[in-house]
């Protein structure tokens, strides 16, 4: 009797320590309303994406979280990558005998979801095999201890790993500075090839071969293969290019982020219909590694009681056409959210005037707004704006400009001759993300008073003509995970 007592006193603390991170009933008003974000217990940073996965008509994704053993990996699935309902946290250190760091998830011969990952306090990566349909059961992790042909364990970095199928042997990365790669035919037994860039990388890519791999994640990308890592001084970046060699050879190289960790650790899956999905861990808080700083610090959000910690980027399709220009767009799913379509056309706005949009303001909207071929030298949109149209966010280009103003940042863009500029603009609270012509995103953050909710546009230096403004009012995706 005392034996049967002490097991069952025993599976109710492990359950007890197995926690499902939960939304109050009652969340903040400043809190974020339809991006993903850790609800708590604890707080979220880091909170990279991890493993994710579409198995057996569900999306299963991954981030980091500081669960009270150490770093874990809490478990979110959804139907649609829109609304989300939180698993028990089984990954945790107690479990797996280290904390959960960056990794990625994928696909055996068999067809079988497994996780490749860096394992916290371990000093080397790990797999572990998915043992129930849920994917809240994992098998006890294997390290990974690859070996030279001569069979010495080289000398290496065992940090943020990749693992993909290539004609039918896995590769795996070891990210880090000078990343190297490892090839098996099991996933038991692993042979060192050396460094993961051809000798042949190309010094005109604007970055130094050696740089900083971490939160690695390849696979096939159009007629490519991309290389989507980050640099920890950098933020969030991709290459893309091919394999020469057992070495990746890469032609192209971008950034996806331009100040301190705005977005950061991008993690991919592919649908059930073969698109591309992304997302990013996307953080106001600024750490001793960020190289690229930014002109305005956001403290005041990092307060859990005004906004959550552990935010995950919308998730963005992003393809590689013919002409070999990534494309990145919102994921069409979020469409669901729309509700309150507005839409106004044919607007001129005067040289050197501001236009408020009567009718179309609010701090959890989506708007498109399709200019007409720009001549004038600066034009855009202001939003969360006073009731004049001033004091706003602004979002702006110019005739012939290289970039995309989003406020403090200036991501890398530019029209084509005579094309109109259409921006997708997702305004979440103090979160923004902006879209521009499939071809740039960016994510910036903005505080704001409760009040400053209107929307203007704007152009200096000549006229502007804007075809059509539509706003939809967004459904947060919180209160409908009673229906996953």
């Amino acid at each position: 009797m005392k034996t049967t007592l002490f097991v069952l006193m025993a599976a109710m603390q492990m359950v007890a320590r197995c926690e499902t991170p939960t939304v109050p009933a009652n969340p903040p008003r400043s809190w974020l309303t339809y991006h993903l974000a850790h609800p708590g217990p604890s707080g979220a940073i880091p909170a990279d994406p991890n493993p994710a996965f579409y198995y057996k008509g569900r999306y299963h994704l991954h981030y980091i979280y500081n669960h009270e053993e150490g770093f874990a990996f809490a478990h979110v699935s959804s139907r649609d990558m829109v609304h989300w309902k939180w698993h028990p946290t089984t990954l945790t250190p107690k479990a797996t005998g280290h904390g959960m760091f960056s990794g990625t998830g994928f696909f055996t011969k068999e067809g079988k979801p497994a996780m490749i990952y860096h394992g916290q306090g371990s000093g080397r990566n790990q797999i572990a095999f998915a043992l129930d349909d849920q994917l809240e059961k994992w098998s006890k992790p294997v390290a990974i201890e690859p070996l030279t042909a001569s069979g010495e364990k080289p000398k290496m970095n065992h940090w943020d790993p990749d693992c993909w199928l290539k004609d039918g042997t896995y590769y795996a990365i070891n990210g880090g500075s000078n990343p190297t790669l490892i090839k098996s035919k099991d996933l038991s037994r692993w042979l060192y090839l050396g460094e993961l860039f051809h000798e042949g990388f190309p010094t005109n890519l604007g970055i130094d071969k050696g740089e900083d791999t971490s939160c690695a994640n390849m696979f096939r990308m159009g007629d490519k293969w991309m290389l989507l890592c980050i640099s920890h001084g950098l933020g969030a970046r991709y290459y893309l290019g091919d394999f020469k060699d057992e070495k990746f050879l890469p032609d192209h190289h971008a950034l996806l982020n331009w100040a301190r960790w705005d977005f950061f650790a991008p993690e991919t899956l592919l649908t059930k219909d073969d698109r591309r999905v992304m997302w990013a861990w996307c953080t106001p808080w600024v750490n001793g590694m960020q190289k690229t700083d930014r002109l305005k610090n956001f403290d005041n959000l990092l307060n859990r009681t005004n906004f959550q910690q552990g935010i995950q980027s919308l998730p963005r399709q992003i393809s590689l056409p013919k002409d070999g220009v990534l494309r990145m767009k919102p994921l069409r799913e979020l469409e669901k959210l729309r509700s309150d379509r507005r839409r106004m056309k044919d607007i001129t706005v005067k040289s050197d005037t501001l236009h408020l949009l009567d009718g179309i303001q609010g701090d959890t909207i989506e708007l498109e707004v399709v200019m007409a071929a720009p001549t004038a030298k600066e034009f855009g949109i202001n939003v969360l704006c006073d009731e004049n149209g001033r004091n706003g966010f602004p979002i702006a280009s110019g005739a012939g400009s290289k970039f995309l103003t989003v406020d403090y940042i200036k991501p890398p863009f530019e029209l084509r001759d005579h094309e109109d500029l259409t921006l997708r603009i997702f305004i979440d609270k103090s979160m923004i993300e902006v879209f521009a012509n499939d071809r740039q995103a960016a994510v910036a953050w903005h505080e704001y008073k409760p009040e400053n909710v209107k929307v203007s546009l704007f152009s200096r230096g000549g006229d502007l003509t804007v075809k059509r403004v539509t706003s939809w009012k967004m459904k947060p995706i919180y209160g409908m995970l009673h229906a996953e």
